[in-house]
């Protein structure tokens, strides 16, 4: 039986199909372009299968979107908890931005401490018309005290605060009563501007001196020390004085001092520690100023200057600078913890 060719002969009958349903043949001069297919390959320009693929592809990429989105969150979290400054589970948090005036509510409390801390069993009648403007209504007139013994208490400062919400918060006052540190801590209510005292208040150990370690000795320059003592003494009667014209002949050049404008008096230049170095040294220096208990300062050569003025021990940190046999002042600060 002969081969139909793979030719097509003729014009086309309507309805019959643009391709035949052989394959081209692959030596067809028209289309060497087309490539040669067996005859399970689907026919060009049917359906090829592919969407299959894509619904795989399509699954891949939301799949992937979802594990970057697992991972972002999983290192994001520690991230913001250390932004938070690692507050542990649990624990409560004072809010901010509330709108608490926390300043005011210092001041209220530390009105109220020196009110409530101050108490004299002869005169109970003084106390409770002191804490009449910080109690609620109806609260029992001497707020917790016995009406007996004395108490004085004063040196009110403020230790902190913490804001409960917009209208609670407890403030915590430093205070002092003769030897004795004190805490008060103190709730407190704010509404429409005012507050009141919301709850009895707390007294609270303020806590002793901390334990100083003791200071290794410094070392001392013996000949610079004598050099420096007499030209000290002359500097700090001219900075007690306040006389500029007698400061600028111990101040290096281009330096300018105040002083005391004569609050004080030079008792004693009670030392002077300078360590070895070269021409420009920071030393420290002792002093005790006599304060006078009148108006005017009672002048240290008085015979009656000790009698008559009080005494204050200083202690001075200095920045010298020697040109040719003379030091000059450069700079006066307090002196650390070495002057001791």
């Amino acid at each position: 039986m002969a081969r139909r060719s793979n030719v097509q002969h003729g014009p086309r009958t309507a309805g019959e199909p643009e391709h035949s349903t052989y394959p081209p043949s692959p030596y067809d001069p028209d289309l060497d372009h087309v490539p040669a297919r067996g005859r399970n390959t689907p026919r060009r320009g049917g359906w090829s299968g592919g969407g299959g693929r894509w619904l795989v592809w399509t699954g891949r990429a939301v799949l992937w979107a979802l594990i970057i989105v697992i991972v972002v969150n999983g290192v994001r979290a520690p991230i913001e908890r250390i932004g938070q400054g690692g507050t542990p589970t649990g624990m409560p948090v004072t809010p901010t931005g509330n709108g608490f005036p926390e300043a005011d509510a210092s001041a209220f409390a530390g009105q109220f401490a020196a009110a409530y801390l101050n108490f004299d069993g002869a005169k109970p009648d003084e106390r409770a018309e002191r804490l009449k403007p910080f109690l609620p209504e109806g609260a029992e007139r001497q707020f917790g005290w016995n009406g007996l013994g004395r108490m004085s208490a004063g040196a009110f400062q403020l230790s902190g605060i913490e804001v409960v919400d917009s209208q609670n918060a407890v403030v915590t006052v430093f205070a002092q009563s003769g030897a004795q540190r004190w805490k008060l801590s103190v709730p407190v209510y704010y509404s429409n501007g005012k507050f009141v005292v919301s709850g009895r208040p707390a007294l609270l150990p303020a806590g002793g001196a901390a334990g100083l370690p003791q200071a290794p000795e410094p070392d001392h320059d013996d000949t610079a020390e004598g050099e420096l003592r007499p030209q000290l003494e002359g500097f700090f009667k001219a900075y007690a004085a306040g006389d500029a014209t007698q400061l600028q002949r111990f101040v290096a050049q281009g330096v300018t001092l105040d002083g005391f404008g004569g609050k004080v008096t030079l008792a004693e230049l009670k030392s002077v520690s300078a360590p070895p170095g070269g021409a420009t040294r920071e030393i420290t220096v002792v002093v005790v100023w006599a304060l006078a208990t009148g108006a005017t300062p009672v002048p240290s050569s008085s015979p009656d200057s000790a009698a008559e003025s009080g005494g204050l021990e200083q202690a001075y940190r200095l920045t010298v600078e020697k040109q040719g046999d003379n030091w000059y002042v450069k700079a006066i600060r307090g002196a650390t913890r070495d002057a001791g």
